[in-house]
């Protein structure tokens, strides 16, 4: 009775924590000003602006061949991709046709791309909730992806692969091989993946039923990605919009319906499977032909506005160029995946516990360049 008695004494009251921008579970600089009550959500307010470089802008007095380069600084993980939106927006504006063999080396970079982001994640996210292990087994995964793409252009983060007409150079010698070695290894390992978290008792408590984002908030919002087909929006532009020789191939778009944390984790599992098959159809038939189409050295677009969308490892990007007929974009505008996924995070946290936050943040796999540009 006297602990019934003290229990209504108690007296709480809402006050302000930051989670960031130094917390590891932030993905980067990203400050979370939470109000809370004892450990439950109450508001959740993003502060951007502490890795703000001002790309759009600078994107005004760059050549569109420059412009190329300062792209992959924003989602690093989806360099690739990022690259090849650039490049088929200026191709749109000029009414270039690149080879099909840019193409399709194009779409098997972008899916290798996209397994590389998606191991990344995997691993962060086990670590995010206190699963170690997963960062060091995603590494080792992620690392030869990273081995193809430092022998195919030089680097192994920021590709700058893509130039505006087709590729920089062909691909390397080796690169079919190493891509069918590496697609023999890693579908031994996702099944591995599976054993270690997916199926994780502990896991599987953290993440299911918590974040739940519902079909008609994902499409409210503007959510886009794993993140908006977790709730069952399909939103694939690889499917909607096909670019690239995504149009030749066949996969499906990986959908679930429960809205949650875990859902969200396992639409990109299933992603990678597809990503897989995506490059399987593909490795074996790359056609032969030009792997650059002549543009003059100094590219001007007519006047006019130019969009083009794909579909990035965190969801659709959007290039909106804006030209006046010189060598520079009058304006020029990225539609980020994560800027847009942010906007629902205070949604669906409220009422949760910090805890809770941590795991449906890693689900949303938040990469801060893209969204503070």
């Amino acid at each position: 009775m006297a602990n019934q008695d003290l229990k209504t004494k108690i007296k709480t009251e809402e006050y302000f924590v930051n989670m960031g921008p130094q917390h590891p579970a932030a993905h980067g600089v990203l400050r979370l000003l939470l109000t809370i009550d004892g450990e439950i959500i109450k508001n959740v307010e993003p502060d951007l602006g502490y890795i703000h470089r001002s790309i759009e802008k600078m994107c005004e007095r760059d050549s569109y061949q420059q412009i190329v380069h300062l792209t992959d600084r924003m989602d690093y993980l989806s360099s690739h991709i990022n690259n090849e939106a650039v490049c088929l927006a200026v191709e749109k504006g000029l009414e270039i046709e690149v080879s099909d063999r840019v193409k399709v080396i194009r779409t098997i970079l972008g899916e290798l791309t996209r397994i590389a982001s998606h191991c990344l994640w995997w691993g962060v996210m086990g670590m995010d909730l206190g699963a170690l292990t997963t960062y060091f087994y995603a590494f080792r995964d992620r690392e030869m992806i990273n081995d193809i793409f430092e022998e195919t252009c030089g680097a192994r983060l920021t590709m700058n692969y893509n130039v505006p007409g087709g590729l920089m150079f062909d691909i390397h010698p080796n690169f079919v091989n190493r891509t069918k070695e590496f697609i023999k290894h890693f579908k031994t390992k996702i099944p591995e993946y599976d054993r270690l978290l997916t199926g994780n008792v502990i896991f599987q408590k953290r993440t299911k039923g918590v974040g739940i984002l519902t079909k008609e908030d994902a499409i409210s919002f503007g959510v886009t990605g794993p993140v908006a087909r977790g709730s069952g929006f399909s939103s694939d532009v690889r499917i909607h919009h096909p670019y690239s020789a995504y149009d030749r191939v066949e996969f499906k778009e990986a959908l679930l319906t429960e809205g949650d944390t875990f859902a969200r984790y396992k639409v990109r599992i299933m992603e990678m499977w597809e990503s897989m098959s995506i490059i399987e159809q593909l490795i074996d038939n790359i056609p032969e032909g030009e792997t650059k189409t002549t543009t003059k050295a100094v590219i001007k677009l007519p006047k006019g506005e130019f969009y083009q969308r794909v579909e990035t490892a965190r969801g659709e990007l959007g290039v909106y160029i804006n030209s006046t007929g010189t060598k520079n974009p009058y304006r020029l505008k990225f539609r980020s995946p994560g800027f847009s996924n942010l906007s629902v995070l205070n949604h669906i946290s409220k009422g949760s516990k910090i805890a809770d936050l941590v795991a449906t943040m890693a689900s949303f796999d938040f990469v801060i360049p893209d969204i503070d540009r």
